[in-house]
């Protein structure tokens, strides 16, 4: 694939330089696609981005209902292996957690200490400053952030040693399926990540890595 210079650094590792990964050539959406050389994100240029408003439009469709029998069971896929990196009566973050924080409710009913903070919904900045948790999960989030490096480094910092980072997105299998792929149409959606992202992610931060089923991602932060 011919490389490309891109006048945007990488968002989250700030390599500058990416090849063309894919080009949009729908109706509603041109968007091109850049992959990184260095820790191989995928990502939408910056130009491409839509405003605040047009975003938290998107969000407010969204329809998570804690007593939806299909949604609980879809959040069991990461709550069951997040838990089992928690000690007893943790200290959680649930960052991203939209404006109906099930997950958030379904780890109190564990006993866990679950502390909310979402850019539209819960802007409280506090939780992000107190540090000290045994646990963070982003379920279905870091796809949607525009400035991953500044958000995995803040939410690293506010772990514990031996404190877990838990991540839910879909991930990138390839140019041929990326093309076929229904998650890159969500236009909230620019950044997608790899098995060998979160491996480069891993390696940069001194963080245990181990992925779970086809979705989930676990970053320990080690002792010392």
């Amino acid at each position: 694939m011919k490389q490309e210079m891109y006048c945007d650094p990488c968002p989250l590792c700030s390599t500058q330089g990416a090849e063309l990964y894919h080009q949009d050539a729908n109706k509603r959406s041109q968007r091109p696609y850049h992959q990184c050389i260095e820790c191989h994100l995928v990502f939408v240029p910056s130009a491409f981005y839509l405003s605040q408003q047009q975003e938290k439009a998107e969000y407010d469709l969204h329809e998570n209902v804690l007593n939806d029998e299909g949604y609980r069971q879809f959040l069991l896929r990461f709550l069951n292996p997040f838990k089992d990196k928690l000690v007893a009566d943790a200290n959680v973050l649930e960052f991203g957690c939209g404006p109906g924080p099930a997950l958030a409710s379904m780890m109190g009913d564990l006993g866990y200490h679950v502390s909310l903070y979402d850019h539209f919904y819960y802007p409280d900045k506090t939780v992000l400053r107190q540090g000290g948790y045994d646990g963070i999960s982003a379920t279905e989030v870091i796809e949607h952030v525009h400035d991953p490096k500044a958000v995995f480094e803040s939410l690293i910092s506010l772990l514990k040693p031996s404190g877990v980072l838990g991540l839910m997105t879909k991930l990138v299998q390839g140019p041929e399926a990326f093309s076929r792929w229904h998650y890159k149409n969500d236009m909230t959606h620019v950044c997608f990540y790899s098995e060998a992202t979160f491996q480069w992610l891993a390696q940069r931060y001194g963080l245990t890595l181990s992925f779970h089923g086809a979705d989930v991602i676990l970053l320990e932060k080690r002792r010392g």
